[in-house]
């Protein structure tokens, strides 16, 4: 018997007209024999699940840098409300909750250590520039399993590709900058609702703001609780998508409004401020100084675990090594390569 086959014909009776099957994948980019266990979404979740790039994520920034405390989110803990959230409305739409959840683990895959400060440093100084996007898609495509990647469909790629807003439109009237497919674009809005909430939690457990500095009319609208807040965003998520008959996934104007308009008073009142800040300037100074240090030395590069693959200009090999640290690691390896070390008695 083939599972996966059982599978795939499951789909195609139970999913969404709009949904996308896994039997109807635009493919792989090198083909390969199916898993007869698994669908080839479920086989790129899992493919995702269990690399390196993803158990790193525990270690890496969201908003605090290094958090002691055991409360606060890093990048992993991130990944997994976007995955409950998307899969949430997912499987409210009757769409493919695998290619949803596959997406939403592999989204931040290519995420600096120190977040976004992280991020800018190496825009600065990577040749091209540098976008955490972009390298989530090397990751899966290129760095993974050294250097063989991880072969993942089309689909996912894509979404992961398409994933990101910056403090751009939520949704773009543009589809070269949408996923093509209705499970990315929930993945798109699931990345927005996991973290203006959860930044506006931790930022409150840190003591950076107070909860009644909120705006009143924002609370008003998504609610004066994180849970209540969730709960807005994706009910409004999936009674807006619903209404548009399943082949759009869309927000009502008074809730996208007010979602957008708490990204931006996070920008201001938490991101931005100085007590945040002059930590990710520290931050930067680590990055820059490993960044040149590495390019000056490709023997020290590869001696602490970086890789050259064949085309590739020594500048980006440096900025593959570098976005694919933590921040323990990138502080660790800074103190150890710049900083005197105790005598050691032999």
């Amino acid at each position: 018997m083939n599972i996966r086959r059982n599978l795939e014909e499951r789909e195609e009776i139970s999913l969404s007209p709009f949904a996308s099957k896994s039997g109807q994948s635009k493919g792989r980019r090198t083909p390969e024999e199916p898993c007869e266990v698994r669908t080839a979404f479920q086989h790129d979740r899992d493919r995702i699940l269990h690399c390196k790039s993803f158990r790193r994520l525990k270690y890496k920034t969201q908003v605090f840098l290094s958090p002691e405390g055991d409360h606060y989110r890093t990048r992993l803990t991130h990944t997994l409300e976007v995955s409950q959230i998307a899969r949430t409305v997912s499987r409210a739409l009757s769409l493919n909750e695998d290619l949803t959840e596959a997406i939403a683990l592999g989204h931040d895959l290519g995420h600096t250590p120190f977040g976004h400060a992280g991020e800018k440093v190496l825009a600065e100084l990577a040749p091209g520039g540098f976008h955490h996007v972009k390298q989530s898609l090397r990751v899966v495509d290129v760095i993974e399993k050294e250097g063989a990647g991880l072969n993942l469909t089309h689909e996912v790629r894509d979404g992961i590709l398409k994933h990101s807003k910056g403090q751009g439109p939520i949704l773009s009237p543009d589809p070269s900058v949408m996923a093509e497919t209705l499970e990315g674009r929930i993945v798109r809005l699931a990345d927005i609702i996991a973290y203006v909430n959860h930044d506006l939690d931790d930022a409150v457990r840190a003591g950076l703001i107070e909860k009644d500095q909120v705006p009143e009319d924002l609370l008003g609208t998504l609610g004066d609780t994180h849970a209540r807040r969730i709960n807005a965003m994706v009910r409004d998520m999936i009674e807006q998508s619903l209404a548009q008959d399943g082949g759009q996934i869309c927000l009502s104007d008074e809730i996208a409004g007010a979602v957008a308009a708490l990204r931006d008073w996070l920008f201001e009142h938490v991101y931005r401020v100085e007590r945040v800040h002059d930590d990710f300037d520290k931050a930067s100074h680590v990055l820059r100084g490993l960044f040149l240090f590495f390019v000056e030395n490709e023997q020290a590069l590869l001696a602490h675990g970086g890789r050259r693959f064949s085309g590739d200009p020594l500048e980006i090999s440096v900025t593959d090594f570098i976005a694919g640290m933590t921040d323990r690691y990138a502080i660790n390896l800074y103190h150890r390569l710049f900083l005197p070390q105790p005598w050691k008695i032999l």
